[in-house]
């Protein structure tokens, strides 16, 4: 989930199923009578479906190392700048790392699809029609300044952030009628009528903010003051745009919870900001910092053959996983008139010579994207099946007819470079849609204008993609202009949607759910700084997204995810590029982790400084120069 808020959990929304595993007591502050009268119970955690693995007393998630040392350092390197430390506005640019200062109510383990535990919250009740879901707050929660957690703070930014927060909150919780206070620490949610089984879960990834330290500030403003949090680490030293530090609380209330055991074992995360990734891997191998995830296959396959890596004190590692790789894509921009016409962007498409990429770019180091869901059960295959005919029968007439008829693929080639075919099926589609190449420029025989458009990117090594794409595009009379700007420029222009086309890559979605709101929806279309970047304003996409959100089980959740994600390839509202099923990392070797790596995600957060290791790393750099 483009989204530019995550928590140390994820911001992955699942559809939540109650664990139904023994409850402990009912919680301080609430009536047991209508709790059980109402099918609820506390627990300590949510599985989307089925019971949580973890039992309510265990004692630390098996990927962790209860007993890893704490201490040391550890360097991260981040393209672009940033100039605020407050993630949860349109403006300004947040500070990477930022969400390490704050606790959410519930956090997610990273060996399960989509489970929480209780981490601000001791325990979550909802009952079996999930018309309200209540938190109970640890007794020991803390801020920063020594000052208890309560159940006024979750209040608060619960409300604030519908109310002044970015879009994306008012997406998620629009279905949620009012928050109150139920009890000394217990908090209750009650939910507007209508079928939305996940809202207890997403509620869980709250971020909850004091609201003592807010009042008096302007919440709507940016701000470099290192705000007060709850969290493991708290900021240290910083210079707006070239570092962040983050020091790691001795006295953090939260570092003997289960889920947080083996966690955060860093005294200093230290966030280095550059400009260029060129520069930021070279300033790598001179270890100006220690740990980076390699996006680019040409540096993963050419950038790294030097002596540190070949005698092992440079650690470059794949790291194989199972999740949804989130769509990268280019997307269209709808609210631009040339691009409202489904023939002219399957046309474009046709343009875009992935296999040749792959080949000569790419070092075969990708597999082409098609689905919204890829990756996951998800995703649409073959035919529809009986279930989702059924659920996209009554919008025959209103959507592709290829719903119905065909497996959704994009243009394939044979990686030659030699595209004329492609290049013929897409003239002849532009042609349908009344544009033809007069004087070698496409035209609308209509109106006269060219077809011409900007493809806006942030990163000036997707230069080398986007002009093979271009110069294909040449070829049938269509205009390119391939703009790089910076990320301050880049995120202003997609919160203003002043773009034609632009390179994107949504966030991971753990099971579809109420960010496809979001992503997709008429309402979105025009909210500033929100998800729907392309501007897609269907009725149909509406009641689809509609129907994700209120499925009641997994298979009503799979048939009518697979229902939309048809929808949307046959509509052609993004050119699909490609994913890797791997992580790619190169590190010092001077840290350790558990021997066992989460099967959905590997995470830093369990690592450690490995004194031993380090010693010798330095030993043999001659003393680090």
């Amino acid at each position: 989930m483009q989204t530019r808020i995550r928590s140390r959990s994820g911001w992955a929304i699942a559809l939540l199923v109650l664990s139904g595993l023994a409850a402990p007591a009912p919680a301080p502050g609430g009536d047991a009578a209508s709790v059980a009268a109402k099918g609820a119970a506390p627990t300590h955690g949510i599985a989307m479906f089925g019971d949580p693995a973890y039992p309510a007393d265990f004692t630390h998630f098996e990927y962790a190392n209860p007993d890893a040392p704490k201490g040391g350092l550890m360097r991260q390197a981040v393209t672009g700048t940033f100039d605020s430390f407050h993630p949860y506005i349109v403006k300004g640019k947040s500070a990477s790392g930022i969400d390490l200062i704050y606790d959410t109510l519930m956090t997610s383990s990273k060996d399960e699809s989509s489970t929480q535990y209780g981490l601000l919250a001791e325990t979550i009740e909802t009952p079996d029609d999930r018309s309200w879901v209540a938190f109970t707050l640890r007794e020991s929660a803390r801020w920063h300044d020594g000052r208890p957690v309560g159940v006024d703070d979750v209040i608060w930014t619960f409300n604030t952030l519908r109310e002044k927060g970015v879009p994306m909150f008012r997406f998620y919780y629009a279905s949620v009628e009012r928050v109150e206070k139920a009890g000394q620490r217990r908090v209750k949610f009650h939910f507007k009528p209508g079928d939305n089984r996940e809202l207890p879960w997403i509620l869980g990834q709250l971020p909850i903010l004091p609201k003592h330290y807010w009042e008096g500030r302007n919440f709507e403003e940016t701000t470099l003051e290192p705000p007060l949090g709850s969290g493991p680490y708290q900021i240290g030293s910083f210079e707006a745009g070239r570092y962040v530090s983050y020091e790691r609380r001795a006295d953090y209330w939260g570092a003997d919870l289960p889920v947080n055991r083996g966690h955060y074992n860093f005294d200093t995360l230290r966030y280095e900001y550059y400009r260029d990734r060129d520069v930021a891997v070279e300033a790598l191998k001179g270890d100006a910092y220690d740990f980076h995830v390699e996006f680019t296959a040409s540096k993963w396959a050419m950038a790294y053959d030097v002596s540190d890596v070949r005698e092992g004190r440079l650690i470059k590692e794949r790291i194989s996983h199972t999740r949804h790789p989130g769509m990268q894509s280019f997307v269209f921009n709808l609210r631009r008139a040339k691009f409202r016409d489904r023939r002219v962007r399957e046309a474009l498409a046709y343009a875009l010579d992935f296999e040749w990429l792959n080949k000569n770019i790419f070092y075969d180091e990708y597999e082409r994207i098609r689905s919204y869901f890829q990756n996951t059960e998800f995703a649409a295959h073959g035919l529809p099946s009986p279930a989702e005919l059924a659920i996209l029968e009554p919008y025959r007439g209103r959507i592709p007819a290829e719903v119905f008829t065909s497996e959704y693929q994009p243009p394939k080639t044979d990686g030659s470079g030699k595209i004329r075919a492609n290049l013929r099926r897409a003239t002849e589609l532009f042609a349908e849609a009344g544009w033809k190449i007069i004087d070698g420029k496409l035209e609308n025989v209509e109106t006269g204008e060219s077809m011409a458009f900007e493809l806006l990117l942030h990163d000036p090594n997707f230069e080398r993609i986007a002009l093979p794409f271009k110069k294909n595009l040449e070829r049938i009379g269509v205009d390119l202009i391939v703009r790089t700007v910076d990320t301050s420029q880049f995120r202003m222009r997609l919160d203003t949607y002043d773009f034609d086309m632009v390179g994107s890559r949504s966030n991971p979605v753990g099971s579809p759910g109420n960010e496809q709101r979001e992503m997709w929806s008429s309402a979105a279309a025009e909210q500033e700084g929100g998800r729907n970047l392309g501007g897609v304003a269907d009725p149909v996409i509406d009641e689809l997204v509609e129907l994700v959100v209120s499925a009641s089980d997994l298979e009503e959740l799979i048939a009518r995810s697979r229902a939309l994600d048809r929808v949307l390839q046959w509509n052609f509202y993004q050119i699909p590029e490609w994913y890797s099923s791997n992580d790619r990392l190169v590190y010092w070797d001077r840290f350790s982790r558990p021997k066992i790596d989460p099967s959905r995600m590997f995470t830093i957060a369990t690592w450690w400084y490995d004194e031993a290791k380090a010693a010798r790393l330095e030993a043999a750099r001659g003393g680090g120069g």
